[in-house]
């Protein structure tokens, strides 16, 4: 019998022949996927996660979906993670993935990119350049994920795509971001977007993990996790491979040795087939992975090495660089490393890739230290020489890698940072951040020369030049630091972001004596710390102006006062805030740090609006938007529609509102301002509120929630829309569901009146509803001692109203006359300090004191005609509705004007009808019945009722247990009161909560007398 390695050795055309021409198993998991490239193909957006152990089978089963697909005329394009993401190679997959369209569809995806090349070039550079980048803020990713979701959507209009992502569990930051987006956003057109990821490499920590919580939360995504081989399939596929029915010893030692792993059945099959004695294998993975890679010739041993450490991927003209070998040598090593299935041909390129990764990651982990680095350097001097041999998009980056693997400081610092900053361009941050803590860990061992032949024009922009020339000046650690503050917060890693300042302020403070420097450090921190809800950002702003306290104007001076300015703008819009606003314009225009200046100006306009100067403030945010927009400053140009949108809301111009919000939610979209587009959305939601478009209201309410925003808070808006919305439907257990998501995206550290205070009002709604006064009450004097700062009116007036229809619907009820006196003191107190700089909050004023009085019992029918009156010319219908009830109400308790009484409550009921307002429509029709009013426009007669019975159908019996379960009487109580058993007076009480559709006792009675039920007939 022949030695073991020499048959090793002679691997040849069996190698060839270690793949199953025959598709085992899977059957299921192939019918999901032709079923939803079916459902693709009708137009339906379909996603799926493979997930499985190493080698279990998942490209193999991808690669059976995409020939159906092929055959079914779809356009397939593949884009694999690779490892190198990891050193900040951004986007790969979908680089990989458009270029591939690019080759099969050139015109197609031209035609669809038009117009925005330029951004869009960031993930596929061949369509151009994609330029200096524009400065850094958190909209610029989501402008890019936009983009790409509607340059899919337009690809996909009228054809099929199979859009496949291999690899998740390497991949970068960024991809994961930009998938979770597609995948959130995707409704239109016919793809397939197809995930996979290695399940076994998803521990706890791992940043794929949480991702793959959020997508099971979709509804529209499936999950496919792949499972080993039975033994019956193992038996099939070793018959694949060997096309020969298999000896069942060896189908049971092959089992029992791959535990059912597809790809090591068939590295079993091939130590065994060359024979190979099951005693010469280590039972050890990497040995083997590496039998059949030791059996090649030794210069194809040395190649295979050589890929290995290359990155997922090596072309062709790198690895002869690398390798040093003849050209005839290194395409003999290279048949033999494909013949035997090691390594794999690029289909759309000249380079070399391992067939699995698991071979590749033993290769790489089989190398010697000293190895390691001498390849890493080889690689790094080749493309120095010849930066031709790899892609351009992909050479800064891979550069780096080398070098810093190379352990070569001086060379690795200065690739790093080039690095960094094409990151920075293609809006990576969460690269850039990596990128940034490597030359960090660099910058000590690095020698002092190499350190000072460094610019920072070159390579930071994130801290204004103040006093320096940048030209001349050397990069400084603190340069870095700062780089890495911004990249890290625009990335989402606000923990680490605030880490970074800290750091950099105690350098500051132990060795450096730069003011400016460390005031920009504590702008950002105030910035972080309401960020992350750690409190409101004063103490850090205050910091930040003492320190430039008395220096000349500088654009850091500028952003000081631009951040104390906003922290007023959201707090206390007062004459300190206006002072603040009006420096930093006067600051920016003094150092022409024109982006700094129109910031300030959209502030200090929102502020003159909320301090009295409407015309002013209105004025000044137009002028600002207008030169945004010309000067292509679209994030601020996007900032002046959500400014002008509240503030035209706030002065009651609910309509001027709609036609900026959806003006400025067109332009945020066109430029894929994700984070601009959602905080537009949200006003615009509450705006249409205002104006009675409730459906419309509700769609893009919830439009805000589907999308991809990052930022908590716009959502939280919306969700108190849909909190008020679902009150006025009478649907408070779900009003009550929205209001506690509401909250917890808000936080509690960071208490902003523009949150805390439709809080609050939504709060008393829910506990109005529910005939919680008591909450009502404590709620109301809890919102009283915070007060309404200026220009808080907007939530101020609602809040307040709420509260006082409360006192005045409870009336009568002798559990609410305890400290009805002090509640009422607390109503009065509130409205001296609310302003009406407009014509609809004079209304809600006069509507205010008049459900004062009908909580006092002096209300009148002539005061409520002007509430109606003050609202009619004005587009707020529930209100106005409402109003008309009240004024019917009155009109029918002082006798005498029944038909005008009928004719407002139709037009009220007409209202409560179209808006689904429930609560308003029972209390309308209540009322009409209790007056033998009818409310059909053509009768005139009154509306028949059943003798006996009251509203909602209450038998004489059932209104006597109300009337004492409105006293506040228990079931033994009014059993007593009715000589009934207490069992009985429990099922009256019963009966009664059903009629009346609510929940419990308290509800009960705060109905009845609401409605007044228990009142003798009108």
């Amino acid at each position: 019998m022949s030695d073991g390695t020499e048959v090793c050795a002679m691997l040849g055309a069996v190698e060839t022949r270690s793949v199953s021409p025959v598709f085992v198993g899977r059957a299921g998991e192939l019918t999901a996927l032709t079923e939803a490239l079916s459902r693709a193909t009708a137009g339906e957006p379909q996603a799926l996660l493979i997930g499985g152990e190493a080698g279990v089978g998942k490209t193999r089963l991808i690669e059976e979906f995409l020939d159906t697909a092929r055959d079914r005329d779809a356009v397939v394009a593949l884009g694999g993670c690779v490892e190198l993401g990891a050193d900040g190679l951004p986007f790969a997959p979908f680089s990989a993935a458009l270029r591939a369209l690019r080759r099969r569809i050139p015109a197609e995806l031209d035609a669809a990119a038009e117009g925005h090349e330029g951004e869009l070039a960031r993930l596929l550079p061949e369509l151009g350049d994609p330029g200096s980048h524009e400065p850094s803020d958190e909209d610029s990713t989501g402008r890019l994920f936009e983009l790409t979701v509607r340059l899919l959507e337009r690809l996909t209009a009228d054809r099929t795509i199979v859009l496949v992502l291999e690899d998740l569990h390497w991949a970068d930051a960024s991809t994961r971001h930009l998938l979770t987006y597609l995948l959130r956003t995707l409704r239109r057109g016919r793809i397939v977007v197809v995930a996979s990821y290695r399940a076994d490499d998803i521990h706890r920590r791992h940043p794929l993990r949480p991702l793959l919580a959020e997508l099971d939360r979709l509804r529209t995504i499936r999950r496919i996790e792949l499972s080993r081989f039975t033994r019956t399939e193992v038996h099939r596929q070793l018959t694949g491979i060997l096309a020969a029915e298999p000896d069942p010893g060896l189908v049971e030692e092959v089992f029992e040795r791959s535990d059912g792993n597809a790809f090591f059945v068939e590295e079993l099959v091939v130590s065994h087939e060359a024979g190979c004695a099951a005693g010469q294998l280590s039972d050890s993975l990497r040995d083997l992975l590496l039998v059949r890679v030791e059996a090649l010739p030794e210069a194809a041993q040395r190649v295979a090495r050589i890929v290995a450490e290359g990155g997922s991927t090596v072309e062709y003209g790198l690895l002869a660089a690398v390798a040093r070998l003849t050209e005839d040598e290194l395409i003999e090593a290279l048949r033999a490393a494909v013949g035997a299935n090691i390594l794999l041909a690029v289909p759309d390129g000249d380079g070399y890739r391992f067939r699995h990764s698991l071979v590749r990651e033993a290769v790489s982990d089989d190398l010697l230290p000293g190895e390691r680095s001498r390849l890493n350097r080889r690689y790094a001097e080749a493309l120095e020489t010849d930066p031709g041999l790899v892609r351009a998009h992909e050479r800064t980056t891979r550069l780096a890698t080398y070098w810093y693997h190379a352990h070569a400081p001086e060379k690795a610092l200065p690739a790093v940072l080039r690095a960094s900053v094409e990151t920075r361009k293609r809006h990576a941050y969460a690269e850039q951040l990596r990128l940034l803590e490597r030359a960090m860990e660099l910058w000590d061992k690095v020698p002092a020369e190499t350190r000072d032949s460094v610019r920072p024009i070159d390579y930071a922009d994130a801290y204004p030049a103040c006093g320096c020339d940048p030209e001349t000046s050397s990069l400084r650690y603190l340069d870095l630091l700062a780089e890495a503050a911004v990249a890290a917060r625009l990335s989402g890693e606000r923990e680490r972001a605030a880490k970074i300042c800290r750091t950099a302020l105690r350098i500051l403070d132990e060795a450096e004596n730069d003011p400016l420097r460390a005031a920009w450090f504590w702008t950002e921190m105030a910035r972080l710390q309401s960020n992350l809800g750690r409190g409101d950002g004063w103490p850090e702003i205050a910091r930040a102006q003492e320190l430039v306290k008395g220096l000349p104007p500088s654009a850091v001076h500028a952003t000081v006062l631009v951040g104390a300015a906003g922290w007023g703008m959201l707090r206390n819009p007062g004459p300190e805030a206006i002072a603040a606003a009006e420096r930093a314009v006067e600051y920016a225009r003094f150092v022409k740090a024109e982006p700094i200046e129109l910031n300030a100006r959209i502030t200090l306009g929102t502020i003159l609006v909320s301090a009295g100067d409407p015309e002013g403030g209105l004025a000044a945010m137009h002028e600002a938007r207008e030169r945004t927009v010309a000067l292509g400053q679209f994030h601020e140009a996007a900032r002046a529609h959500v400014n002008l949108s509240s503030s035209m809301e706030a002065l009651g111009r609910s309509r001027e509102a709609v036609e900026i919000a959806t003006a400025g939610i067109e332009l945020a979209r066109s430029r894929g301002l994700v984070d601009s587009a959602g905080w537009i959305r949200a006003n615009l939601a509450e705006s249409l509120l205002s104006l009675g478009e409730w459906d419309r209201s509700k769609e893009e309410a919830e439009r805000l929630l589907r999308s991809g925003a990052s930022s908590t808070k716009p959502g939280g808006t919306a969700l108190l829309q849909l909190a008020h919305l679902a009150v006025a439907r009478g649907e408070t257990a779900r009003a009550a569901e929205h209001l506690a998501e509401a909250r917890t995206r808000y936080g509690t550290r960071d208490p902003i009146p523009q949150y805390t205070l439709p809080m609050a009002q939504a709060a008393i709604e829910i506990a109005a509803a529910e005939g919680r006064l008591a909450d009502v009450r404590e709620q109301l004097a809890a919102t009283a001692e915070t007060g309404f700062p200026p220009g808080t009116h907007r939530y101020g007036w609602p809040l307040v109203l709420t509260a006082v229809t409360a006192e005045a619907d409870s009336r009568g009820l002798p559990a609410a006359d305890e400290g009805r006196a002090e509640a009422l003191a607390v109503v009065r107190r509130c409205v001296r300090g609310l302003a009406t700089p407009a014509p609809v909050w004079e209304a809600y004023s006069q509507q205010v004191y008049e459900e004062l009085a009908r909580a006092e019992g002096r209300g009148t029918a002539a005061r409520w005609a002007e509430v109606v009156a003050a609202f009619e010319p004005l587009e707020r219908p529930h209100r106005l509705a409402v109003a008309r009830h009240r004024l019917a109400d009155a009109l029918l308790v002082e006798g005498g004007r029944r038909e005008e009484a009928a004719a407002l409550l139709r037009e009220a009921q007409a209202t409560a009808v179209r808006l689904s307002a429930r609560p308003l429509r029972e209390d309308v029709e209540l009322l009409a019945a209790r007056a033998r009013l009818s409310l059909a426009p053509e009768r005139r007669t009154p509306a028949p009722v059943e003798p006996g019975e009251g509203g909602f159908g209450l038998t004489p019996r059932e209104q006597d247990v109300l009337r004492l379960v409105a006293d506040g009487r228990t079931n033994r109580q009014i059993a007593e009161e009715l000589f009934i058993s207490p069992k009985t007076a429990s099922v009256h009480v019963s009966n009664i909560l059903a009629k009346l559709g609510v929940a419990g006792r308290g509800e009960a009675a705060a109905l009845a007398h609401r409605l007044h039920l228990l009142d003798p007939a009108l």
